[in-house]
């Protein structure tokens, strides 16, 4: 996931990787971003406990957030814990580049 992430998403913005939920949100607390894309299975801790941990934090509380995920059940869980948008895999490249440029245009 997060080389596809790379290789969709390098040339047209900055971005950090993390290999497991809990390197994920402290580079979060670390980095700041402006917007995350972040997979709901994560070792360590799950994509939706992260997400939890992240909308608890007054500093990272608004940043959006895309999760992906092979677990289509699991959309209205991860839009409920605060994700922004929800996308299944498998997805189109374009469909990733399509909802990080809306989001960050929201901002």
């Amino acid at each position: 996931m997060r080389e596809l992430a790379r290789v969709v998403l390098d040339d047209d913005y900055e971005f950090g990787e993390a290999a497991d939920g809990i390197e994920c949100l402290e580079s979060a607390r670390r980095l700041r971003p402006d917007l995350m894309v972040v997979d709901l299975m994560l070792p360590g801790m799950s994509g939706l406990e992260m997400l939890g941990e992240l909308r608890s934090d007054p500093v990272l509380a608004d940043v959006p957030v895309v999760v992906v995920s092979a677990w289509d059940h699991l959309e209205a869980d991860a839009l409920a814990a605060g994700a922004a948008r929800f996308l299944g895999k498998p997805f189109e490249p374009d469909e990733l580049r399509a909802t990080v440029a809306a989001l960050l245009v929201r901002e």
